[in-house]
């Protein structure tokens, strides 16, 4: 990973995005299909860290910084299940930000991570995320629709990635994305899960 710089990412997210979708096609074909089931740990003790596990693979992202309104993220760890004890430790449960209950078992597959420790923890929360995504390419920036699913709730996402800050701004405005929010997989989770409020909800 060493030399890679990491992208900035504009994510947004609605119900249909109606114009937006059709100017995504209108300025670019759709470059790949992909389709995946993965599960997000949801922590109460922090929102920099993602946490995220796909075929037994664990990857933690850390935020870096934000930037004209866009976020840069960083890979932390990579680890896969089976997983030891002390990279439990030592690295995971850092990340989640929340007190670690004592460990019995020397290694944990992923069924019994998920059993024995997260679904007993009073702060920790796994969502069932399935996703399918539409690459493009606008301005010369990773771009994607995507039809994704928290624990069935299903909503539509765009991104737009690059290093090029000023290449993302300007995709954002061929797109009609100036007046969307900027908002993450990890709070989004948040807000569908009811971890975090809605903007106005408690506004009358």
């Amino acid at each position: 990973m060493e030399g890679i710089k990491p992208r900035f990412e504009f994510r947004t997210w609605a119900k249909n995005f109606g114009k937006v979708e059709e100017k995504l096609y209108a300025l670019s074909k759709c470059e790949m299909i992909r389709e995946s089931k993965e599960i997000y740990i949801i922590s109460a003790g922090n929102s920099e860290n993602n946490t995220k596990i796909r075929d037994k693979l664990m990857d933690i992202k850390v935020f870096v910084q934000e930037k004209k309104g866009l976020e840069q993220w960083d890979p932390l760890m990579k680890g896969e299940f089976p997983m030891s004890a002390t990279m439990l430790k030592d690295e995971v449960f850092p990340a989640f930000g929340v007190e670690m209950q004592e460990l019995t078992e020397n290694e944990y597959s992923l069924d019994s991570f998920l059993r024995d420790i997260i679904y007993p923890h009073s702060q920790l929360i796994p969502v069932q995320v399935f996703k399918r995504r539409f690459a493009f390419t606008i301005n010369d920036c990773i771009t994607e629709l995507g039809e994704i699913q928290f624990n069935g709730a299903t909503q539509q996402t765009v991104a737009v990635e690059s290093v090029d800050l000023e290449a993302i701004l300007k995709a954002k405005e061929m797109l009609g994305l100036n007046d969307y929010e900027n908002l993450n997989y990890l709070r989004s989770i948040k807000r569908v899960i009811g971890m975090e409020p809605f903007p106005g909800m408690f506004k009358l």
